[in-house]
């Protein structure tokens, strides 16, 4: 007996929710990572005061957490009303003009590749189905029973820059004085390297890129803002 080879392909609205999760999850760990390291290696530059990083760290987070989510939340309701009025026009339009939408369905059918034929057949089946979902996923590109969630993508994001925040944080505050600077920075790389990897593979894409955009990235940010804090606090600033 021949058994069908498994494999995890996603099809369909499940792998463009994921996606957007993916999208949200990923920028607001990347944003906290680096944005936060950047902040308490710059201030470590300038001083090795505890406190003083400690507030820095802490002040970054909750500002970049709550900025984070504000925008996701922004973003996605702008696209969520954006889809309810594409939905209530073609809803309107099936209900003014059924043939010309069965007709128009019809040809995007035959754009996709079916003859005529089949079109208008399978044009007549969606539409006897459930025409509003047929034109919307054919037509839109919309799945009306998954529509993008604004809260839930400001919340993702919220605990993804959290979480991403937290790292860099704790990395700085934690150790002792002499270590906590290289401690840090390590800790940071090894973390963009993780959520480099794990975004390629969830996006089926070769992680090489990736982890190298996010490495490279949070590097440079810290080195550029390391070295602002070491010119600051030199001059006594």
């Amino acid at each position: 007996m021949t058994e069908t080879p498994a494999h995890d392909e996603a099809h369909g609205g499940g792998l463009g929710s994921r996606l957007n999760w993916l999208r949200a999850a990923v920028l607001g760990a990347n944003d906290g990572v680096v944005s936060t390291a950047g902040l308490v290696v710059g201030v470590a530059g300038a001083t090795g005061s505890q406190s003083a990083l400690l507030t820095a760290g802490l002040s970054g987070l909750l500002a970049g957490s709550m900025s984070m989510a504000a925008g996701e939340y922004v973003s996605v309701s702008t696209q969520r009303d954006s889809e309810v009025a594409a939905l209530a026009q073609e809803r309107r339009e099936l209900q003014e003009r059924p043939e010309a939408e069965l007709a128009e369905l019809t040809g995007l059918l035959t754009d996709h590749g079916l003859s005529p034929s089949v079109a208008r057949e399978a044009a007549e089946q969606l539409t006897a189905r459930d025409a509003l979902k047929a034109h919307a996923r054919v037509e839109l590109g919309i799945d009306p029973d998954a529509l993008t969630n604004p809260w839930h993508a400001a919340g993702a994001s919220f605990l993804a820059f959290t979480v991403g925040a937290l790292l860099p944080l704790l990395a700085i505050v934690l150790p002792p004085a002499p270590t906590r600077l290289w401690i840090t920075v390590l800790s940071v790389l090894a973390a963009l390297t993780l959520t480099g990897w794990w975004s390629a593979r969830l996006g089926a894409a070769p992680p090489g890129r990736a982890i190298l955009r996010n490495v490279g990235g949070g590097a440079l940010a810290m080195a550029v803002t390391y070295g602002a804090g070491s010119v600051l606090g030199a001059a006594g600033v």
